[in-house]
This record gives C-alpha cells, structure tokens and sequence, in this order.
C-alpha cells in the first residue's frame, strides 16, 4: 500500500502529468466560459422568440380594442368569440380587460364566471395606466410567459381602453434549452476526454526529451558519461537537448583531465621524498601524504581536519599565525628519544586569481642526519683541537723547560725528552687513525678481500697476544691474564681483508687487556647462526655503564677520559672498527654490566661450503 501511495505521488508530481492537468483545465474552463455565453444567449433568444411568437397580432388586437371602444350590447359575445376563434398553440390563457378593470372575456369556458369581474392583477392595472406593455416568466407549476398588452382605440396611442392578458406555457422552450444544454454538456466531456488525451500526448512529447537529460544527469552526477539526450526535434528542447549533450562531452573531458591531474598529483605526493601537509584557509590538514604520515608516526584519520599547528606539536603558535606568516621553522618530534626527528617546515599559500587564500601548503623536509652530521662535525672538530692540544701543550712545556736549561741537568732532559717523545707518537697514531677514518669516510680505502677460515685466523692473532708481554704504566709490573678460546674445531670460511679484521680484533684484545683486571681472564667465542659468523670477546673489567653503550663507537668518545689518555688511547680504535666490520657488510656491538666485565661482538656475512663447492688450484 505504501509502494502504490509512493508511485501515486510521484505520478502526479510529474511534469508530464502536470501539464496534461493544466492542459485540460484550461481547456474544459474554455468550453465552460463558451457553453455558458452560448446557453445564456440562446435561454435569452428562445424567449425573445416565444415572446414574439405569442404576441397577438394587430388586427386582431385592434377588433378588440374597437369592440371595447363601441361599449355595445353584444361587445362582451364579440369579444368572446374573438378571443376563442384565436389559434394559438403556446397560448394557454386569454383574458380581455377594459379601462375598468373589468374582465370582458376569457379564452377558457371553465372561467367564463369570471367575465364582468374585476380584475385583481397588478400588472394589467399598471399596463392600462401606462400603456405599456408587460413580459415576464413566471414559475406557476410550469413555466409560463405572461404577456400583458394595452389596447388602444384609433383615436389616439394614449387612448387606453383596456388590456390583453395571454398567458403561455414555455415548457417546450425549457425542454428544448434542457436539451441543447444536454447536448452541450455530453460535447463538453467528449471534448475534455480529448483533450486530456491531446494534452498527455503533447506533454509527454514535450517532457520527454526533459525526462532523458534528468535521466542523463543523474547518470553525469554518478559519473557516467556513456549515454546521450536522444534529440526528437529541431525546436528549443531540440537545442537544449544537443546543449546538454555537449556539456556533458565537455564535462567528461574534464573530469578526465581533474581525474589525471589529480592521480599526477597524488603519485607526486605519495613519491615525494619530502613530507607534504595542505591545509585549508582555516589551518586545518586537509591533505597528506604517506612521507609526511611517517615522518609524524600517525594515521591518515588522526590528522586530517586538525589544526596544523596541533599535528606539528607547536602549542605556542596558532595555524592562522603559522600560515600568515609564513616563516621556515624547526620542528622536532619526539626529542630526547632514539626516535628524535628534526623536521625543515616551510610554508607557501595558495591563492585564486582573485588573490583569496583559499589555504596553504607545507613542507617538511628530514634534516635529522644533516643536523646529527653538523653537530658530529662540530664534536668532531672540538675533540681533535681537545685531543691535539693535550699533547702539544705538553710538548710546548717540556720544550720550554729544555730551551730554559733543563737539558743540561742530566737527570731531567732525558726524561722530558722520553715525554716529549711519547706525546710525539701519540699525536701521530691520531693523526693516523684520523687518515684512516677519512680515506674510509671518502670510500677510497681499498678492500684486498680473500676467504679466510676464521677459526684458524683468530687463533693465530690469539697465539701472537699469547707471545705479548704487556706493561702496566701506573703499577709498574708485568700485568698478567689469560686468555680462553671456545672456537670448536669447524671451519668457518668468510670473506674479509685480513690486514684491517686483524686490525679490527687487535683492537678489541688490546681493550680488552688494557681494561682488565691483573691476572683476568679474556673469553673469545666463535659461533654462528641463521648465514652469519660471530665472534665475541669478553674481559672481566669495569665494565661500560649503559648511558655510555650507544656511544663507544663514536670517535673520540671515551667512558674513563683521563684513564683513556694516561694509557696512551685516541678513542679512535672503536670507531675505526665499526667503519671496517661495517665495510665488511658486518655489524659491531657491546654488551656490559658495570662491576661484571665487557663483551664485543662481531657479526659477518657467512655462507656454509660443501665438499662439492669448486676450488681454484693455484
């Protein structure tokens, strides 16, 4: 029932229906307006005729009249007799009146009792007095015309000498008009039936080609721009439907073009290596990209329609100020943590042809590493001029104290000059090492790669620091230690430079003796595990603290600087080994407990061999 009073509802309130009503409207209001001016006329004739058609005739009005006027005996038979030798089929009734109100004869015989009677009609009192005649319709059980005449002697046309009285039944008029009404009415339904069928064929002919845009629009709004307005004629709907078909070929072509700048503009966007946020002139993220989504660590829902001084943290600063504005700035997310990003954000508005900012696009560009390497290259700088200026110091006054006499004391000049020496040595193997780390910052330091069995290849450097007899400085004894090997007895066949792995390892050993306690016990394993070789070296000193862990292999760093520095170090080894195990597709790590001892890993790329593997014979 619903469904039905829905498809009523819309049937009525279409166009096509619409017209089809008015059309008919207006037409059965025509023919109204028509039928009632033709019924009105033709009511107004048929009575004009019955009026004229009952009118006595002059002769016969004038031997009436001449009658009353003689007043003889027999003027009252005479009259009689006139009156009913009068054919007449309309008249119903005749009664002859003199100038004294008196009824002189009758057409009817049933009233003959009548005759020498006054009359006591108003009208044929008014008509004698005035002499002018009466004609009106009267409703007496029917309808009748009562006509009501003077008569008048020849003597004069104000000599009244009485009235005629004739009354006429009209049902034959009224019959006859009921008719024709009839008749009217019947062409009248049969004309609006007709039209209403003109009007739903003209209607329809002409919101059809409307019905089809409408159709073709919504199909446009959906974005299907397949179909075209079919046109049925060359009038206006003709026009408005090629028009439409144009605009909407025109329309697809731009949305095509919209649609093609848009997929350049996202593939720009999604590709950039830089991080995009567009606002709009509000200052909220009405746009972003996936580079912008990682440098923020966030979703795509949790920034767009935010506030773009909100997404960058800027809590001092509204997004209108930002974008006015429209100054570089500096952001950095998640400071102080391992996941610290610095962030260039410049901003730029867009504008219409009008000048109206309509909103405004940011920038943001990762200068994490840049900022990272300015600062390390600022450290750096600071730790070479620290670390140089140390020993120069020291030559500068040992120098001194030579230059002033010192040399001739026999005592003193050879130990300044075993001081100065040392500093001398030192300062070099810094500026060695500094070379090396240059030649492998550059990528100019040369790898002599060869497959080494590095079970065989680290026992050998352990057997050589075996042999090596160390001196502690500050105790003034041998330092004793031992070192434990758990190698296993597999060959572990890897490709590395020999010369800098063993520069590498040297390193760690030396550390490692250099930090332990007297008599300790250095542990050196080798395993390996899921394609790679690692070999780990572990001493029973002080041990790292933890703050300190991620910063051992940064160059010039050192946990016991006065320690380090009274034990001849650059705080460059580390870093060097880092740089080689790394060049090496390796990795380098420690791992401490402070009061328990240090533990230095080295993991290298490792492929197991086979018997079946080739061999070239040299």
């Amino acid at each position: 029932m619903k469904k039905l009073g829905e498809k009523l509802n819309a049937t009525f309130n279409s166009i096509n229906t619409k017209l089809a009503i008015v059309f008919m409207l207006m037409l059965l209001a025509t023919i109204e307006v028509i039928g009632a001016y033709f019924t009105r006329q033709l009511e107004q004739n048929s009575i004009e005729n019955f009026q004229s058609s009952i009118q006595i005739q002059t002769i016969v009005s004038n031997q009436l009249a001449n009658q009353l006027a003689s007043d003889s005996k027999n003027a009252n038979d005479r009259l009689n007799q006139i009156v009913n030798d009068y054919n007449n089929d309309s008249i119903s009734e005749i009664i002859v009146v003199d100038n004294k109100d008196t009824i002189r004869a009758v057409s009817n015989l049933n009233d003959k009792s009548k005759i020498g009677q006054l009359i006591n009609n108003t009208d044929v009192k008014q008509v004698i007095s005035t002499g002018h005649q009466i004609n009106k319709v009267v409703d007496d059980h029917g309808n009748y015309m009562i006509q009501i005449s003077p008569l008048t002697s020849g003597n004069g046309s104000n000599n009244n000498v009485g009235a005629i009285y004739v009354k006429a039944s009209m049902q034959d008029v009224f019959d006859n008009l009921r008719q024709i009404s009839l008749t009217f009415l019947i062409a009248s339904l049969i004309a609006a039936l007709l039209g209403a069928f003109l009007a739903l064929v003209i209607s329809r002919a002409i919101t059809q080609p409307i019905e089809e845009m409408q159709k073709q629009a919504l199909h446009i709004a959906n974005g299907d721009y397949s179909s075209q307005v079919k046109i049925y004629s060359n009038d206006e709907l003709g026009q408005l439907a090629k028009a439409f078909n144009t605009l909407s070929v025109r329309i697809e072509q731009s949305q095509e073009e919209s649609d093609s700048e848009r997929r350049r503009l996202d593939s720009v966007l999604s590709h950039m290596s830089d991080g995009v946020l567009a606002t709009d002139r509000h200052g909220n993220v009405s746009v972003v990209n996936h580079m912008a989504l990682s440098y923020l660590n966030a979703n795509e829902d949790e920034i767009i329609n935010k506030p773009i001084a909100e997404v960058l943290g800027l809590k001092d600063t509204s997004s209108q100020d930002l974008i006015s504005s429209q100054k570089e700035i500096v952001v950095t997310l998640d400071p102080g943590t391992r996941d610290e990003i610095i962030l260039h954000a410049s901003f730029s508005l867009i504008k219409r042809v009008t000048g109206f900012v309509s909103g405004s696009v940011c920038v943001l560009h990762d200068v994490t590493e840049q900022q990272k390497n300015e600062n390390s290259q600022r450290q750096f700088v600071s730790n070479v001029s620290h670390e140089l200026r140390t020993p120069l110091t020291s030559l500068q006054a040992y120098i001194e104290a030579l230059n002033e006499g010192a040399w001739k004391d026999p005592e003193i000049a050879p130990k300044f000059l075993e001081v100065t020496q040392q500093e001398t040595s030192r300062m070099i193997r810094m500026i060695n090492d500094l070379l090396s780390l240059s030649r492998m910052d550059r990528g100019v330091s040369k790898m002599d790669l060869e497959f080494v069995n590095l079970n065989d290849f680290v026992n050998h450097i352990l057997n050589r620091f075996d042999m090596i007899v160390k001196t502690d400085k500050n105790k003034g004894h041998k330092k004793k230690y031992t070192i434990k090997r758990e190698l296993g007895n597999q060959a572990l066949w890897v490709e590395i430079d020999t010369d800098k792995m063993m520069q590498v390892i040297d390193n760690i050993m030396n550390n490692a003796i250099k930090y332990s306690p007297d008599g300790g016990v250095i542990t050196v394993r080798l395993t390996h595990s899921q394609g790679h070789v690692i070999l780990s070296i572990s001493d029973q000193g002080l041990g790292i603290p933890r703050k300190d862990l991620g910063k051992i292999f940064d160059r010039f760093y050192r946990v016991d600087k006065a320690r380090s520095r009274a034990q001849g170090g650059t705080g460059l080894g580390l870093a060097i080994a880092k740089e080689i195990v790394e060049a090496h597709h390796g990795r380098i790590w420690a791992d401490s407990s402070e009061g328990k001892g240090s533990t230095f890993y080295i993991s290298l790329p490792y492929e197991p061999m086979t018997e079946e593997d080739d061999w070239d014979e040299v």
